[in-house]
């Protein structure tokens, strides 16, 4: 795609030479979001180079120079989260408080407030409304997924009062079914909430199952009214160039997915 024709944030990510993922999804122009990759940063080793995770590892020096790159695209801070593969919701207001909120989503309404969630493997679900009045970003791992996550975050949205059929989702990079597999207790967290979860399910080596975490997130979303799904496809196990794994590699860094309303005033270009 010739880059004149990109949307003004992935051209600037194109601009600062990242290949950082830009969600195509039909969303306002009000609605910003982006996911980053492994690539841009300065840590080193296992977790070279965009290291994001404050556990991972990583020297605080290399944490806050990445952490620091990537706010240069941003509008604000991130409002990062203390996740705990949960199905907790932070709705996130103007007002900043204190520590990370231990939850595995985040919902705003408010302008200029940066949602966002820390993933290696684990599925990011972004969420906006299609009026462009709210936006949102789920951790989406087996564990979280089987509780009830994405169903709390849209419920969350209901809250703020915007409906399900007004929602529109996207599915960032995660684990492939090809290189998930599980044992069976997973797919039998699953088929207790829904038979149907089945169908995400192949079989593997013996008691083994190789798990879609995009197709279970899929049917989760439109058994709760959200039927605009985009995304999908990305494999973080399958590409070490572009994506960390914690499944490939143990040791390893952290990816962000992050979501927000354009702010009353422009973002200065990088």
């Amino acid at each position: 795609m010739n880059p004149a024709t990109l949307p003004a944030l992935a051209q600037r990510i194109a601009a600062a030479g990242l290949d950082w993922i830009v969600p195509d999804w039909p969303v306002p122009c009000s609605v910003h979001a982006l996911m980053t990759t492994r690539n841009g940063g300065v840590s080193r080793g296992p977790l070279a180079t965009m290291n994001l995770g404050a556990h991972a590892g990583d020297t605080d020096d290399a944490l806050a120079e990445n952490r620091r790159r990537l706010q240069n695209i941003l509008p604000a801070e991130p409002r990062w989260l203390s996740q705990v593969h949960g199905t907790g919701v932070a709705v996130q207001g103007a007002q900043r408080d204190g520590a990370p909120e231990a939850a595995d989503a985040a919902i705003t309404r408010e302008r200029g407030v940066v949602c966002a969630v820390l993933v290696a493997d684990c599925l990011p679900v972004l969420l906006a409304d299609r009026h462009g009045t709210a936006v949102g970003v789920a951790h989406a791992g087996w564990r979280g997924l089987a509780a009830g996550v994405l169903e709390r975050t849209v419920a969350a949205f209901d809250s703020l009062g915007v409906r399900a059929s007004d929602l529109v989702a996207w599915l960032g990079p995660a684990i492939g079914p090809a290189a998930f597999e599980v044992g069976a207790e997973v797919r039998a967290a699953f088929l207790a909430h829904d038979r149907r979860a089945g169908v995400h399910f192949a079989s593997g080596a013996p008691e083994k199952w190789h798990a879609d975490l995009h197709g279970l997130a899929r049917q989760r979303l439109a058994e709760c009214g959200v039927s605009a799904v985009s995304g999908g496809g990305f494999c973080t196990k399958a590409d070490d160039a572009r994506f960390y794994s914690w499944r490939r590699d143990r040791a390893c860094g952290r990816m962000a997915a992050l979501i927000w309303l354009a702010p009353d005033t422009p973002v200065p270009h990088v």
